[in-house]
């Protein structure tokens, strides 16, 4: 069994806090989404990805195919996340509040959300939110995850992040990151990423802001995984809000 009783990367902190923040909130407020440098070592991504088959660490485990929800599993984490799970939200969250603060002006949105995650989290449990929403996902050849978004209540945050467990174009190939944006009156426009080993992407949990003629537009968006055509891709999920 893996010891995750002490910090699996005591850096895992330091690694949000050195991001370019302004070129990722440059990203974000273009794309909807934008990719991370390095946050966890290859080691603390296995150790992460073996975490999945010790059920007893997990609340439920979701069959995508059985809720047409694509092809694969994945599973909730208990409210007892492993360090290195909470050390990864604590550290995002202060430095995605102002893009989320940003939007919810932009859109003139209420924007609910306090300094801390642990007085956001204390909301969404008050507002009937209590179940832990940090997912570990596994996909195997011809594994899929159809496009969605990942609300689980009213209390929503906007922004989550995914980070790859495995490498790409050595554990597994295929299942790319796509998101889709449906834009005003026009058609959608897609976009993938490669996520490598280690590194996060940011993206909307639901939609963002966009420029128009009349000054702010709401652009949805959705999110999913293409078919992995050979290997294990195992990613972990951080949500920013606890589901109903």
């Amino acid at each position: 069994m893996i010891d995750t009783t002490r910090p699996v990367d005591a850096r895992v902190g330091e690694r949000v806090a050195a991001g370019d923040w302004d070129a990722l909130t440059a990203e974000l407020d273009e794309h909807g989404n934008a990719l991370t440098g390095r946050l966890l070592t290859p080691e603390a991504c296995r150790d992460l990805s073996a975490l999945y088959d010790e059920t007893d660490r997990f609340r439920t485990t979701i069959d995508m195919a059985r809720y047409r929800f694509g092809s694969g599993q994945y599973r909730y984490f208990t409210h007892e996340l492993p360090d290195v799970v909470r050390e990864l939200r604590e550290a995002f969250y202060p430095r995605l509040l102002p893009v989320a603060r940003g939007w919810a002006a932009k859109l003139d949105k209420p924007a609910p959300w306090p300094d801390t995650l642990g007085e956001w989290v204390e909301m969404c449990h008050a507002a009937g939110q209590a179940k832990s929403a940090q997912i570990l996902l596994r996909y195997g050849p011809g594994d899929w995850n159809a496009l969605h978004r990942d609300v689980f209540g009213d209390m929503l945050f906007p922004l989550q992040v995914v980070v790859g467990l495995d490498a790409p174009g050595t554990d597994f190939t295929g299942g790319e990151f796509i998101m889709t944006e449906q834009r005003p009156r026009a058609q959608s426009r897609g976009s993938s990423t490669t996520l490598p080993q280690g590194h996060g992407l940011i993206f909307t949990t639901r939609d963002r802001p966009v420029a128009s003629r009349r000054g702010w537009s709401n652009g949805p968006m959705r999110h999913g995984v293409s078919t992995v055509r050979s290997g294990r891709r195992h990613t972990l999920g951080l949500v920013f809000h606890d589901a109903a």
